[in-house]
């Protein structure tokens, strides 16, 4: 029988150990809810993925890319490794995909309810 995160934040002892669980989910998410950041992970499940075509994929500056690029690798979703003078970035754990997958179909079957949400600003433009 598979055990809940829930269960898990419940089993967890003190206070502390609760709010650094807590701290640390709503961090991962938060890596996630940048449109641009999305786009180029949505890009790199497809495959693995230069940095310059990552680039050409979001629109924006390579500059701003290699920040976009640098927090996704930084928070673990995904891998850079270097082949040449070239950074290749893959996704690493196959969960990523099963996360972000999840994540549309919730979004969509949410759509309503997300559009009239007010408690949450609507995302800047992707490359913003």
């Amino acid at each position: 029988m598979a055990r809940s995160i829930i269960a898990d934040v419940t089993v967890a002892s003190g206070a502390e150990s609760a709010c650094t669980h807590l701290d640390t989910t709503a961090k991962f998410f938060r890596a996630l809810s940048d449109p641009t950041r999305l786009k180029l992970l949505e890009f790199i499940l497809a495959a693995e993925r230069t940095a310059a075509e990552c680039v050409v994929h979001a629109g924006i500056s390579q500059p701003r890319v290699s920040v976009h690029l640098s927090c996704l690798a930084d928070c673990g979703y995904v891998t850079a490794r270097r082949d040449g003078k070239k950074l290749r970035y893959s996704v690493g754990d196959p969960r990523v995909a099963d996360l972000v997958m999840l994540a549309r179909s919730l979004a969509t079957d949410n759509a309503a309810a997300l559009d009239c949400c007010t408690r949450i600003p609507a995302a800047a433009h992707a490359g913003e």
